[in-house]
């Protein structure tokens, strides 16, 4: 059996849209559907999207969010349920300083550069900017490899920072 954690990165890794719920002005949950780019160590997703969304004026006023992702080709309800939730921090990155976040992100989705580049976003010349979720804790749902007990809960790798 591999390990819990390394389940959860690969399936976070060959995903590609990731469902994320942040709150509203009246702090109702909202969905929205993004294409992501993921890092470990420390555990971040990275996706575009339009300043001006519905979902993006909500993490600017309340950067808690969550989020899942499938790990299964859905063919039907009984089949083995394999999947990631999530919990953490998004924020919307500067639009400057940030070429090798974005480089990533336009790695994994070259069809995203039409949308967003590094120069035409550091003059503010696109609506659409790089927004970054900190994730403080996974939680793996995996009935075939753990079929006794599915849901592992996987603390995040994140950076600590000390202050003086």
């Amino acid at each position: 059996m591999t390990g819990a954690r390394a389940l959860l990165r690969a399936y976070v890794e060959a995903g590609k849209l990731t469902q994320v719920a942040t709150l509203g002005p009246d702090g109702s949950p909202s969905l929205c559907n993004v294409w992501y780019d993921a890092h470990f160590m420390p555990d971040v997703l990275r996706f575009i999207s339009r300043h001006d969304r519905h979902h993006c004026q909500n993490i600017r006023r309340d950067p808690r969010v969550g989020g899942s992702i499938i790990a299964i080709d859905l063919d039907g309800l009984g089949q083995v349920a394999r999947g990631v939730t999530y919990t953490g921090q998004a924020r919307e990155l500067p639009r400057s300083g940030i070429a090798h976040q974005l480089g990533a992100f336009l790695a994994r989705w070259p069809a995203a550069a039409g949308a967003i580049d590094a120069d035409r976003l550091s003059r503010g010349e696109t609506p659409t900017r790089l927004y970054e979720i900190a994730v403080s804790e996974w939680v793996l749902f995996d009935e075939g490899n753990f079929p006794d007990q599915p849901r592992q809960v996987i603390e995040a790798q994140t950076i600590i920072i000390e202050r003086s």
